[in-house]
């Protein structure tokens, strides 16, 4: 398999815990969305996703966009170690939380709209970072709540195993310290990402731990 994707993108980073946690062989195709660079912007890239959204993922002659599509694949086409619970319940209460970070949070703060309040909406970077902040205190202020509720242990977002929502999780928060965001107030997600980083899929996921990070 190959992934198209960039070190510090969010979305990229869920789709290299799932493939890592799953034991999949995989090669990065690293796709600088820095400008002038914008490799998203090629036409080669554009002719794979014609949204020039990352991550894509390449299985044989198959191309799967949208970093949840690509990882409910992964746990079709590899379903263990399970990142889904068995009961439709439980099923629905790990989708929804990661429906929350990568439809709720992320999208209001991913690249292109933070470029989009720069660029044409002129706003400075005081402004743009505010805005940032803005929504990950709304959302992990209702997260916090449910990792209160739901965790099993403490360790986990959802019961006692890694689950989606974990895989969803660990970037949102890695994001939200690059942007300096104040996170005292969400102390058991914190204490739940600080012990996924430990688990080798997820530190191998890691930007830092990437080709392409400088």
């Amino acid at each position: 398999m190959k992934l198209y994707g960039y070190f510090r993108s969010s979305a990229t980073y869920r789709a290299r815990i799932a493939l890592n946690l799953k034991g999949i062989a995989w090669e990065p195709v690293l796709i600088d969305l820095r400008a002038p660079t914008s490799a998203q912007n090629t036409p080669q890239f554009r002719a794979l996703n014609p949204s020039g959204l990352i991550p894509v993922l390449i299985d044989g002659a198959q191309v799967i966009t949208q970093s949840l599509a690509i990882i409910e694949y992964l746990e079709e086409t590899h379903p263990e170690p399970r990142l889904l619970p068995h009961a439709p319940l439980e099923r629905a209460r790990v989708r929804a939380l990661a429906l929350a970070i990568a439809c709720d949070i992320h999208p209001l703060n991913n690249l292109r709209v933070l470029n989009y309040l720069r660029g044409p909406l002129g706003h400075d970077d005081t402004t743009v970072n505010a805005w940032y902040a803005h929504w990950i205190a709304a959302g992990f202020a209702a997260l916090e709540q449910e990792a209160q509720r739901l965790s099993g242990d403490g360790r986990y977002l959802y019961g006692t195993a890694v689950t989606l929502a974990d895989v969803c999780l660990v970037p949102q928060m890695a994001n939200a310290h690059r942007f300096n965001c104040d996170v005292t107030a969400y102390p058991t997600l914190r204490s739940i990402c600080a012990h996924l980083e430990t688990l080798p899929a997820f530190a191998r996921a890691a930007p830092q731990a990437q080709p392409d990070e400088k």
